[in-house]
C-alpha cells in the first residue's frame, strides 16, 4: 500500500496538474466550490466557470449574500442546477456557524450537497488534514487496479473501493495524493482509452495483467433511455420582448428561465391548447429548427414555435417579457434555451 502511494506522489511531482486556478491559494471555500462544480463535469469545462464565479462571489459570506437568481445565472450552461442551489445553501450554512468551514468530516457532511468524498477532498486539499475521496477518477483506478469485480455502484463494490482507498490514503502530503489520484484517472487512467504504458503502478495493476483494463469498473447493463418531447413558445409581444417564465424551484433546470414549455401531440394540439389555457385568438404557428438536449436519464426534443396571437392573461406568477439581448445578458438561461436564443 505504501509503494502505491509513493509512486503515485513520483508520478504527480514530474507529470500532475500544478496550476489549475483552484490549486492556487487552496482555501478550504475555494476547493469546495471546484469540487462541487468537478461533479459529472470535465475540468476544461469547469475552469471558465469557476473563474467567472470567484471573480462575482470571492468569499463564502459574499455567495451567501448573494440571491439565488444571481447564482444560478452564473451557473447556467453547467448542469445539473440542484448542485448550485445546494452550493448557495450551504454557504449560508457556513456564514451562520461564524463564517468558517468546518475542519472535520463530521461537520463537512452537514453542508447541503456535500457527501463524503467532497468532505474528504475540502479536508485534504483545503484544511491540508488526512481526507479520504471517491470520485470517478478514483473510483476507475482503483477498481482497474485491483480488478474489482461487479456493478461499481452496487453498495458492496463501493465499500471495497471506500475500504482500499481508506488503506492506500498516506498520511503525509494527503493533498498532493489525493490531486494525484484525481489526475491519474483523468489523464492517464481515461475511461475508454488508457495510457498504461505511462502509469506509475503499471506493473502492478491487475487489470493490466489481464489485458482488460476497460472491462473495470464494471457497470450493469446500460438501459435505453426514453425520448421526450416538447414544444418552447417563442411569444413576442408588440415591444419585440419575449416572454419569459421561471421554472419551478425543484426539477429539471430548476430556479432557471425558460420560454414557455407545452407537452402537445402536433401543431393542430397546441393551438388548441394556446386557446383553451392561454386565452388566445387568431393564432398562427411557425416551427423552427428542432434538436436534442440529453439528460442523464432521458432525450428531450426541443421544437421552438413562434407563436404570432392575440395574447391572453399569463397566469403564472413568475413571468416577466425581456428582448433576446436582455434576457441573454440578465437571466440564467439553460443551454437549450440559449441555443433557441442563437437560433432566433
Amino acid at each position: 500500500m505504501k509503494s502505491f502511494s509513493q509512486k503515485v506522489l513520483t508520478w504527480f511531482d514530474q507529470h500532475g496538474r500544478h496550476d489549475l486556478p483552484w490549486q492556487l491559494n487552496p482555501t478550504p471555500y475555494r476547493v469546495w466550490v471546484s469540487e462541487i462544480m468537478l461533479q459529472q463535469t470535465q475540468v476544461v469545462t469547469v475552469i471558465a466557470y469557476y473563474q467567472r464565479f470567484m471573480a462575482s462571489f470571492p468569499t463564502v459570506q459574499s455567495l451567501a449574500d448573494a440571491d439565488e437568481d444571481t447564482v444560478l445565472q452564473h451557473w447556467a450552461g453547467l448542469g445539473y442546477y440542484a448542485r448550485a442551489r445546494n452550493l448557495h445553501h450551504a454557504a449560508q450554512q457556513v456564514v451562520a456557524m461564524g463564517g468558517e468551514f468546518p475542519n472535520t468530516l463530521e461537520g463537512l457532511l452537514t453542508l447541503k450537497g456535500v457527501g463524503r468524498s467532497t468532505a474528504g477532498a475540502i479536508l485534504a486539499l483545503g484544511w491540508q488534514q488526512r481526507g479520504v475521496i471517491m470520485d470517478g477518477n478514483v473510483k476507475r483506478v482503483l477498481a482497474r487496479h485491483f480488478a474489482i469485480a461487479g456493478d461499481s455502484s452496487s453498495a458492496v463494490v463501493q465499500q471495497q473501493l471506500w475500504t482500499l482507498a481508506e488503506q492506500l490514503t498516506p498520511n503525509d502530503r494527503v493533498g498532493a495524493y489525493t490531486q494525484a489520484m484525481m489526475d491519474l484517472g483523468a489523464t492517464l487512467c481515461t475511461r475508454s482509452k488508457p495510457l498504461c504504458l505511462y502509469c506509475p503502478v503499471q506493473n502492478t495493476c491487475q487489470a493490466y495483467a489481464l489485458d482488460t483494463p476497460t472491462a473495470f469498473p464494471q457497470k450493469k447493463a446500460t438501459k435505453v433511455i426514453p425520448t421526450k418531447h416538447a414544444y418552447f413558445l417563442v411569444i413576442e409581444n408588440q415591444q419585440q420582448q419575449l416572454l419569459w417564465l421561471k421554472r419551478p424551484p425543484t426539477g429539471i433546470w430548476g430556479g432557471l428561465w425558460c420560454l414557455p414549455e407545452v407537452v402537445a401531440d402536433n401543431l393542430e394540439q397546441l393551438a388548441q391548447q394556446l386557446a383553451d389555457d392561454w386565452g388566445m385568438s387568431n393564432i398562427q404557428l411557425h416551427a423552427l429548427a428542432s434538436f436534442r438536449h440529453t439528460f442523464s436519464h432521458y432525450h428531450l426534443q426541443v421544437q421552438p414555435v413562434r407563436v404570432k396571437a392575440t395574447i391572453g392573461v399569463v397566469k403564472q406568477q413568475h413571468s416577466q417579457w425581456l428582448s433576446s439581448q436582455a434576457a441573454g445578458e440578465i437571466l440564467a438561461l439553460p443551454i437549450p434555451m440559449q441555443k433557441i436564443l442563437a437560433a432566433i
